[in-house]
């Protein structure tokens, strides 16, 4: 993992303290951030070309994306935002720009970029441009940190700011043009208030001294999203909830509707859950229907998708009864002795996370937890070699974690 970015606040706020100390200040920030120009679109290289120039120049930039996930089985990017205390930039990925030159900006520790809930946008960027983001700040872990019960940015920036976003845009075709005049209104506010809520939650995580936490867990997002992504498993259905409950029939007889409908929607370039629910899966498979008046029966299916699709799901449903049961996946039997430090370290977090205030993977993210009770450390020097804990989280838990395994243990020495 790359080394931690220090001095995260080197330059002075870009925006003035959020909470104000008169009303007459507060309506200052709030109208300024209000008066906000139409964004400028950027769908030709001369544009681009002079944008990465003023980006480079900045101490911090805000970004967002929008994906036509809901509209395609192999969704892209459709649009990238930038912010900057001047201007909004509303960038067409869509336009046949050559976006590698974007790369500088993302690659360099500075200017920081600022996104809120970052994972979706990094994971985009690596996969549609192979875009590597060093100096990420994430507005939404910021707000975890300080044990905000809301994180969604429409949330955030009414308890802070006292604004409503309008969000109905929130689930549209990103992949239309020209772009809807109030759609690009609504991407371009999903980074117009970012520079000046960093500010604020930076204070108030400097103020309660939080700032490495969230700098170390920001590094290690960039990081963990910057990794090629793996092949997909062929077990990958095990995500569905409640495959795991299903008896060994019934899980066969998912594994192959999943199959199914993996095939249909990637044909039809739809997203798989417009083809049929995970749930309506599920449902089939504990029915598994032998006939098409079976099928009508059961929950959720519709005469449309019975009229379209029967006869290939009863075809799946058949193949599952006589095909062998998918294993589950390496990792998710644990022996007793993991399990019983888990479920030590498990109380632990709990307690912990009341105690601050926080939801209870803001003191150890689930994947930690397990490393850890995997692991077994029975030192300091031990504990700091676990992927992802990080030295901030080291130096506040650390003795706490290995008396919490000592007490679980009793060769724990």
């Amino acid at each position: 993992m790359p080394s931690v970015i220090p001095n995260i606040d080197e330059n002075p706020p870009l925006f003035s303290p959020l909470r104000p100390d008169s009303e007459a200040e507060a309506s200052l920030i709030i109208g300024r951030m209000l008066a906000a120009s139409p964004a400028r679109f950027i769908s030709n290289h001369a544009d681009l070309r002079e944008l990465i120039i003023h980006l480079l120049d900045q101490p911090r930039v805000a970004v967002d994306t929008e994906s036509n996930s809901l509209f395609a089985y192999h969704e892209k990017v459709c649009l990238i935002q930038f912010s900057t205390p001047e201007s909004d930039y509303l960038v067409d990925p869509l336009a046949g720009l050559d976006l590698g030159c974007l790369a500088e900006v993302f690659s360099r520790p500075i200017p920081r970029k600022v996104f809120h809930a970052a994972e979706y946008d990094l994971l985009c960027l690596s996969r549609d441009f192979g875009f590597r983001v060093e100096g990420l700040f994430d507005t939404m872990l910021a707000a975890r940190a300080l044990g905000f019960r809301q994180t969604g940015l429409g949330a955030i920036l009414k308890s802070e700011f006292g604004l409503d976003l309008d969000k109905r845009w929130q689930r549209a075709n990103w992949g239309i043009r020209p772009l809807p005049e109030a759609q690009a209104r609504y991407a371009q506010l999903d980074t117009h208030y970012l520079l000046a809520l960093r500010d604020h939650l930076f204070a108030q995580l400097n103020e309660r001294g939080f700032v490495a936490e969230v700098e170390e867990e920001c590094a290690r997002l960039a990081h963990a999203c910057a990794q090629p992504p793996a092949a997909p498993a062929p077990s990958g259905f095990w995500k569905i909830r409640g495959a795991f409950e299903l008896g060994h029939q019934e899980r066969a007889i998912l594994y192959q509707l999943y199959l199914w409908r993996e095939e249909l929607a990637r044909g039809l370039d739809r997203p798989p859950f417009k083809v049929l629910s995970q749930k309506i899966l599920t449902d089939i498979a504990q029915a598994h229907p032998s006939s098409l008046e079976e099928l009508r029966h059961v929950p959720g299916v519709t005469p449309g998708q019975t009229a379209r699709w029967g006869p290939e799901i009863l075809q799946a449903v058949r193949e599952g009864r006589r095909a062998p049961v998918p294993r589950p996946p390496r990792g998710s039997e644990r022996n007793e002795l993991t399990v019983a430090r888990h479920e030590a370290l498990h109380r632990w977090r709990k307690e912990r996370a009341a105690a601050r205030g926080v939801e209870s993977d803001v003191i150890l993210s689930r994947e930690v937890l397990w490393r850890i009770a995997e692991r077994g450390p029975c030192s300091l020097e031990e504990l700091a070699a676990v992927e992802g804990l990080g030295p901030s989280r080291l130096r506040c838990y650390g003795e706490e974690i290995l008396q919490v395994l000592a007490n679980s243990d009793p060769l724990h020495t």
